[in-house]
C-alpha cells in the first residue's frame, strides 16, 4: 500500500513537471501541511503555529500567507494577508516554504481551529490557492493544574500526619514498656536487698545466740549456782 501511494505521488509530480515544462496554463499546484494538534501550557504567554507548503509550476514570487480562525459558531479572518490585530497576531517566515503564526497574550479563549492558506495571486490555476487541514490549538486551564497540585499537597500532608501520629504512638508504647520493665527490675532489686538484709540480720542474731550459749556453758558451777536464786527446803 505504501509503494502504491509513493507511485501515485511520483506520478502527480511528474505530470506537474510536464505541465510546467510545456507552459500549460493553470499548472500551479500548492500543497499546505499543518500539525493537527498543538497544546499550550497554562503558563504560556505565546503560541507559534507552523505552516509548510510546497509549490509546483508556480511563479518564483513569494505567495500570500493567510490565516483564519474557526470557532464552533463563527470564524474570523486573522491575516489576509495583513493581520487585523498586529499586537495579537504576527506572521513570520522561518524559511522559504515555512511560515508561522505567533499569537501573543495567549488565553484559554484563543483555543480554536486555525487554518493556514497559501495563495499565488498571479496564477489562474484552481490549485494555486490552498489551505491546510487546520491546527487545533488548546490551552490548559490554570485551575485544573492548581486543583491537582492542591490535591497532591493535601495528600502529602495527610500522609506525613499519619506517619507522625503512628510514630508517636509507637514511641509512647515502647516508653511505657521500658518504664514498666525498669520499675519491675527496681522492685526486684529492692526486694532482693530487703531479703538479703533479713538473712544477714538473722545470721547475726543466730551467731550472737551461739556466743551467749557458749559463754554460759563455760562458766564455773559456783558462779552458775550463785546466779541462781536459793530456794529454802
Amino acid at each position: 500500500m505504501a509503494s502504491v501511494n509513493k507511485f501515485q505521488k511520483a506520478l502527480v509530480l511528474a505530470l506537474d513537471w510536464i505541465l510546467y515544462s510545456i507552459g500549460a496554463t493553470g499548472s500551479c499546484h500548492v500543497t499546505v501541511t499543518q500539525p493537527r494538534f498543538q497544546e499550550a501550557e497554562h503558563s504560556a504567554h505565546t503560541a507559534l503555529l507552523t505552516c509548510a507548503f510546497s509549490a509546483h509550476g508556480c511563479s518564483p514570487s513569494q505567495p500570500q500567507v493567510l490565516w483564519f480562525r474557526f470557532f464552533p459558531t463563527r470564524h474570523e479572518d486573522l491575516c489576509t494577508p495583513e493581520c487585523m490585530n498586529r499586537q495579537k497576531f504576527q506572521v513570520h517566515a522561518s524559511s522559504e516554504n515555512n511560515y508561522s503564526l505567533q499569537i501573543n497574550d495567549l488565553t484559554v479563549n484563543n483555543s480554536a481551529l486555525y487554518f493556514c492558506g497559501i495563495a499565488f495571486a498571479n496564477s489562474g490555476s484552481p490549485h494555486s490557492k490552498q489551505t491546510g487541514d487546520g491546527t487545533v490549538l488548546t490551552k490548559r486551564e490554570r485551575h485544573n493544574t492548581e486543583e491537582f497540585n492542591s490535591m497532591i499537597i493535601i495528600s502529602t500532608l495527610l500522609l506525613l500526619y499519619s506517619i507522625t501520629v503512628f510514630t508517636i504512638l509507637i514511641v509512647h508504647k515502647l516508653k511505657r514498656k521500658l518504664l514498666n520493665r525498669s520499675g519491675n527490675e527496681g522492685q526486684r532489686t529492692e526486694n532482693c536487698k530487703i531479703s538479703s538484709g533479713r538473712k544477714i540480720f538473722r545470721a547475726i542474731a543466730q551467731e550472737l545466740q551461739k556466743q551467749r550459749y557458749a559463754e554460759h556453758c563455760h562458766q564455773p558451777v559456783s558462779v552458775r549456782l550463785h546466779g541462781k536464786r536459793h530456794i529454802p527446803s
